[in-house]
């Protein structure tokens, strides 16, 4: 009887620790923040971006790959005055795993400031606010870097 009872407790543990495993999807998460207005900074992110999906891609594995632009960092975001405009022309249409989210609490103050529409590229997302969209992503299990 005691066999029975540890066979029947092993396959439960067995079966409890497949299925944590399967919980996930399996795609890894990743975060990068840009809040400069430095070419060589966007470029970094624009580049580890491309280095990580790249990566995954090359092991037949999912990532998502969200990079989140707040303060001076907007501008990257903004065809009108972004450093790397043509990279992210090319970046936002090549990278479908690689989203863009634009923080409104910047964007509504550099149009308080400027008087005028502060347009972003179609791709970009509108967040409410950069950082809580970071600290919201983290809590979700993405893995938080600043180039």
């Amino acid at each position: 009887m005691k066999i029975i009872h540890r066979t029947i407790i092993a396959l439960f543990a067995m079966l409890a620790i497949s299925t944590a495993a399967l919980a996930g999807d399996g795609t890894h998460k990743l975060v990068l923040q840009i809040s400069d207005n430095d070419p060589q900074k966007m470029n970094t992110v624009l580049n580890v971006a491309a280095n990580v999906a790249r990566h995954y891609s090359g092991l037949g594995e999912e990532v998502d790959i969200k990079i989140v632009a707040f303060n001076a960092g907007l501008h990257m975001l903004r065809p009108d005055t972004s450093p790397v405009k043509d990279r992210m022309m090319s970046f936002g249409e090549s990278m479908p795993n690689v989203e863009f989210h634009a923080c409104n609490n910047t964007r509504t103050a550099m149009q308080k400031k400027s008087g005028k529409d502060v347009p972003l590229f179609d791709f970009a997302e509108v967040v409410p606010a950069g950082v809580v969209s970071i600290m919201e992503l983290d809590a979700d299990g993405y893995t938080v870097v600043r180039p």
